[in-house]
């Protein structure tokens, strides 16, 4: 689709930013890893010239880029088997040793970082400051890890076998290359499927800088459905690493429950803002401006306000004018070739077809019923003339979506806001319950002593009061309550007694298992 904005004139994709340009530079960084016309998968120390290429378009423009090269089962087994072979030799390596090689490759990454930042904007649309700060926080993170790890395994031991990594597309590098370098700090081989959705490149940039560093890291390609048996229930995995949605994540965690393998899976549950008995509207207005960075498509987003009747004209009087001062368009489009990259709060969707998707539960939300309080255009966006801007959503709020749509229940990751207005505590909480567990959650409330009573009654992992909570960096435990995460939790000494195994045969991690869960302080 092309369409027509108010905002095209003149604008055209910044000089030396172009998907093309990029590629060359990965090319002459890492030849091993980049051939000319395609991209290669890595195990057993060699990059391998295997798999057929997804044919990949970039959602900025709808123009192709590198796909991931899918390989088949017996290819996926075959590099579980290599991994295995790796993670024998490198558990036996001293942690001073294992400190120097992770800096190294950390330190190879910093001094790529703006080409990791640009492959992130085209393969997956994160605006040029965020994905910057993506790659920052996975470099940061690492380092911390790399002060801290010898206190972290005092006592402990690497696994029996590699960390097996399943991630989604939107954070290739601070949660799924970050987790890698932490599982390979802690004495562990690590092998990661690429997203299918998007992130190719920037992962096969970052494995080359590791794989250089002497790190035991391995990175394939194909179908989740065709390679679950290799990448999931093999008997040579240690542990199994999973982020993504609930469907995917259901079937995950089925296929592991006869195995016994150490595992997290950090699933979707739908993060809400309750609002009641408040009126720092100036306050809330900054954090909603904030919520809408990179158009909701991550973990911790706030898509659902669940609003106080009494305070919902006030609510709307904050809200709307955010909504409409959200800056969304082509996240490389300058008019001069000078002009810094623009400032944007977020660019595409991951795809046409996410795109789609979002139209159409918008469409069956309002049908049903939902009130649009707020509809943008794609003609509010900057984009290059005549570029495809079908992957791009504009903001968009629906007042009480009736039950029996999509949007009522479930997270739309994406840029559309759903609000609900309540008259009693009880419906308050109810409707902050909505999806049987979630990641965070926040609410607005004057009296805090009553926020921190009504925030023990809500089924989320971290609950903010007067503000937003994240997935946290460095020493900060994340996971999710109910359906949105099953087994160990995360974030500093959670991370790396997740992929390390103490003197305690009966240790019990912090969690949420079948057995049991135990949740730290948050």
């Amino acid at each position: 689709m092309v369409t027509p904005s108010r905002n095209t004139l003149h604008h055209h994709v910044k000089p030396g930013k172009s998907w093309s340009e990029a590629y060359a530079r990965c090319h002459e960084a890492a030849p091993e890893a980049f051939d000319s016309d395609r991209l290669r998968n890595l195990w057993g120390g060699q990059w391998r010239r295997t798999g057929e290429p997804l044919r990949s378009v970039t959602p900025v423009d709808g123009s192709s880029i590198a796909g991931p090269p899918m390989i088949e089962p017996d290819e996926a087994r075959e590099a579980i088997r290599a991994t295995l072979d790796d993670h024998k030799h490198w558990r036996d390596v001293p942690v001073a040793e294992r400190r120097a090689r992770v800096t190294a490759a950390v330190d190879a990454m910093d001094d790529h970082r703006d080409l990791l930042a640009l492959l992130l904007v085209w393969e997956i649309g994160k605006p040029w400051r965020l994905a910057r700060t993506d790659v920052d926080r996975a470099l940061d993170g690492v380092r911390w890890y790399v002060e801290e790890i010898d206190r972290m395994i005092d006592g402990r031991g690497p696994l029996p076998g590699p960390v097996s990594n399943i991630a989604s597309w939107n954070y290739p590098m601070s949660v799924l290359m970050h987790a890698m370098l932490v599982q390979v700090l802690a004495g562990n081989a690590a092998i990661a499927k690429t997203p299918t959705d998007g992130g190719a490149a920037c992962l096969t940039l970052a494995c080359a800088l590791a794989h250089r560093a002497g790190l035991p890291v391995a990175l394939v390609s194909g179908s989740g459905s065709r390679l679950s048996s290799a990448l999931v229930r093999a008997p040579e995995i240690g542990c199994l690493a999973f982020v993504g949605g609930r469907s995917v994540g259901g079937q995950v965690a089925a296929a592991l429950v006869d195995t016994g393998k150490r595992h997290f899976l950090e699933q979707e549950g739908l993060n809400t803002w309750g609002i009641w008995e408040f009126s720092q509207w100036d306050l809330l207005a900054a954090h909603l401006k904030k919520g809408f960075e990179y158009g909701k498509q991550r973990c911790t987003a706030y898509p659902r306000y669940v609003v106080q009747r009494q305070l919902f004209d006030q609510f709307l009087a904050a809200y709307l004018p955010v909504v409409a001062s959200v800056r969304f368009g082509h996240p490389l489009a300058v008019a001069h070739d000078d002009d810094p990259l623009p400032e944007l709060d977020y660019g595409p969707v991951i795809s046409a077809v996410k795109s789609a998707e979002l139209a159409r539960k918008i469409d069956e939300a309002v049908s049903k019923g939902g009130v649009p309080l707020y509809r943008g255009t794609i003609a509010d966006g900057a984009f290059v003339p005549g570029q495809d801007t079908s992957a791009y959503v504009p903001p968009v709020a629906i007042l009480a979506p009736p039950p029996s749509c999509a949007l009522h229940h479930a997270e739309p990751f994406g840029p559309v806001d759903t609000i609900v207005v309540v008259d009693s505590e009880a419906e308050l909480l109810a409707a902050m319950n909505a999806s049987n567990g979630a990641l965070v959650a926040s609410l607005a409330c004057d009296d805090e002593a009553l926020a921190r009573r009504l925030s023990g009654e809500v089924q989320a992992f971290k609950i903010g009061i007067n503000k937003p909570r994240s997935r946290g960096d460095r020493d900060e435990p994340f996971g999710g309550r109910g359906a949105s995460w099953k087994g160990a939790f995360v974030g500093g000494d959670h991370l790396v007694h997740a992929v390390t195994v103490g003197d305690d045969p009966g240790e019990r991690l912090y969690g949420n298992f079948p057995g049991y869960s135990l949740y730290p302080p948050t």
